[in-house]
């Protein structure tokens, strides 16, 4: 789900809510020694993000908000915020060439390329939280 988050809506704030969980307590922040990722550099993207993307001419970048049931990836186009709302049941990640992540949720894709070693830490830390607290799937049992 692509929606733009640059205001204060009650209606979008709950349809993120539900999605991916709400915001973690700072107690929570702290015992996992934060829950942002550093500035990410976006390589390529699905078509109705980089439509989003060439609207204006600076450096295409993004960051994720870890939540308890999902992710978000915000990045800004021209004075807005956009946010892409992924929950750990659709959220894909494949590691690709050389220091290049991409992160799938239906038809929305973003590559980001990944060169130093907080993105890298940050990468390893969001797998292991997703994979302590997501659901079991039916493979498993």
């Amino acid at each position: 789900m692509l929606l733009n988050v640059s205001y204060n809506n009650k209606e979008i704030t709950r349809k993120i809510d539900e999605e991916v969980g709400k915001p973690f307590t700072l107690k929570e922040r702290f015992a996992l020694d934060g829950i942002g990722s550093p500035k990410l550099f976006i390589v390529d993207s699905s078509i109705e993000i980089k439509n989003l993307l060439i609207l204006d001419n600076n450096t295409n970048t993004c960051n994720i908000e870890l939540r308890p049931k999902g992710i978000i990836i915000r990045f800004r186009s021209l004075l807005e915020t956009f946010g892409l709302i992924i929950p750990y049941y659709k959220f894909t990640l494949y590691k690709t060439d050389l220091g290049l992540y991409t992160i799938y949720r239906d038809q929305y894709f973003i590559k980001i390329k990944s060169d130093t070693k907080a993105i890298q830490k940050f990468f390893t830390k969001l797998l292991g939280y997703r994979a302590d607290n997501a659901p079991t799937n039916i493979e498993d049992l």
